[in-house]
């Protein structure tokens, strides 16, 4: 189609539409384990341009900076790097001071805001989002070593949140009551993906030797797990396989029921 004429017989070609920018703060990193943040941030950056603040690392380094890397899924992750030994008090500091140099730096001032910890309000309270956005993936002052302040960090950003979206129906029907636009957005699967292992494959390497029938986890290994419960279907199944995939975090290994019909 051609474009219209105008009146005085030039074109006219209708601006572009800006994309929003979505400066989403996670409790989680970019490349730790790919869920429900990674889903949905990859998602968003195919409309809009997307900045994944996360959790700070300590180094050697003598100042504090802010690490910038582009990822190929379209978002950029940043990552303050702060010296070993600053105070809960500094790393707060400084992680502000460096989310508001980059802002400047980057020219952002109109951005959706978009939490999965209300710990980050530590540094980002003072920030004005054109709207602000609560993903409650999991109830997260039930975690093991969760900061006492948390509890009332969250009552703060149901307060300052325009739309909350809980992961699950338990999340939902405990939190719908404490803001006017709480919605049920349960997790799920990426479909293509694990389509993927209906097909005929050769076992992991890993896996070759171990007999059928396998149940099989892939996921978190952490204070969540009902250890207690796996170690009695082992016990009373030997002849089932439990395969459990993935990083084991907040627990020692020792920890994990261990049995012949079990692996890690």
């Amino acid at each position: 189609m051609l474009p219209a004429a105008g009146l005085n017989g030039h074109s006219h070609r209708q601006a572009p539409t800006p994309r929003p920018t979505i400066l989403c703060f996670s409790h989680l990193r970019w490349n730790f384990v790919y869920q429900r943040p990674q889903h949905l941030m990859t998602r968003a950056a195919a409309n809009a341009r997307v900045y994944f603040l996360e959790e700070p690392l300590q180094t050697e380094a003598r100042e504090p900076s802010l690490r910038v890397e582009d990822q190929p899924e379209g978002v950029q992750v940043l990552t303050p790097i702060l010296p070993h030994g600053y105070s809960i008090a500094q790393a707060i500091d400084a992680q502000r001071a460096l989310l508001d140099q980059w802002l400047l730096d980057a020219g952002i001032v109109d951005f959706i805001a978009w939490y999965y910890t209300p710990m980050a309000l530590l540094f980002t309270s003072h920030l004005a989002p054109a709207a602000t956005v609560y993903d409650c993936m999991d109830q997260l002052s039930a975690f093991q070593g969760a900061p006492p302040e948390l509890v009332k960090l969250e009552q703060e950003l149901f307060a300052r949140a325009d739309v909350v979206f809980t992961g699950g129906r338990s999340l939902f029907a405990e939190k719908r009551g404490l803001h006017p636009n709480v919605h049920l957005f349960p997790s799920s699967v990426d479909r293509a993906h694990f389509a993927a292992s209906r097909l005929p494959h050769e076992d992991p390497e890993d896996q070759a030797s171990i007999p059928h029938p396998r149940i099989g986890f892939f996921g978190v290994l952490d204070e969540r797990l009902n250890r207690e419960l796996i170690a009695t279907v082992a016990a009373c199944e030997p002849a089932w396989q439990l395969i459990f995939v993935g990083p084991v975090v907040k627990i020692r290994e020792d920890e994990l029921p261990r049995a012949a019909n079990i692996h890690y």
